[in-house]
């Protein structure tokens, strides 16, 4: 049986009215409902108040409502505060710098011979640092009186006997070492001492 077309007409009129209605009712609803709860501090910023949105369908009506994200409560942090206790042990620190070289020792067998010569007023003073010398475990062949100006102690060396020369004046504590003058032998160490010297 077939119904007049006046009666579709009715039928989508009435539809449209009751999708209206619920759209005014579910509007009310989210106004009333979320009027005590429009503090700005529950809700993150930028986010705007949910809106009904009705969807006319050829079947019955859906009402989709946007909720907004609740914003996560975090407890305020505080940043540990770590206090040594008493207790703990703190370690020295090693020192950066690497060890000082130890001065290499020339076997006595292997040491050049040595004169020593006084130029100061001091009687004796030669025969007193060779007395030294040979304790230490040197050759001393000669023992004088030095002629000439000389600034301060010295131990003289021939090419290849820096390292005894070196050592040599450890062992007697003279402060200086340079190479041999012209006049002074070339197979020998020669040392002269002069006021400044207190060994």
């Amino acid at each position: 049986m077939r119904r007049p077309k006046g009666d579709k007409g009715q039928v989508l009129s009435s539809l449209v009215a009751v999708i209206a209605v619920v759209a005014v009712v579910g509007g009310l609803l989210v106004l009333f409902g979320t009027r005590g709860h429009e503090s700005s501090a529950d809700e993150p910023k930028g986010t705007s108040t949910p809106k009904p949105s009705a969807k006319p369908s050829g079947g019955p009506s859906t009402i989709v409502a946007s909720v907004p994200p609740k914003k996560p409560t975090t407890a305020p942090t505080t940043a540990p505060t770590t206090v040594p206790s008493a207790t703990q042990p703190t370690e020295p620190t090693q020192p950066t710098q690497p060890p000082a070289t130890r001065p290499t020792t020339i076997p006595a067998a292997e040491r050049p011979a040595a004169e020593v010569y006084n130029n100061t007023p001091r009687k004796g003073l030669a025969d007193q640092v060779a007395g030294r010398a040979r304790q230490a475990g040197w050759t001393v062949t000669g023992v004088d009186n030095w002629h000439g100006k000389v600034v301060e102690s010295t131990v003289y060396y021939p090419p290849g006997m820096v390292q005894a020369a070196n050592q040599l004046a450890r062992d007697l504590g003279v402060g200086r070492t340079k190479p041999a003058l012209d006049n002074m032998k070339k197979d020998r160490l020669t040392v002269i001492l002069t006021a400044d010297y207190t060994g």
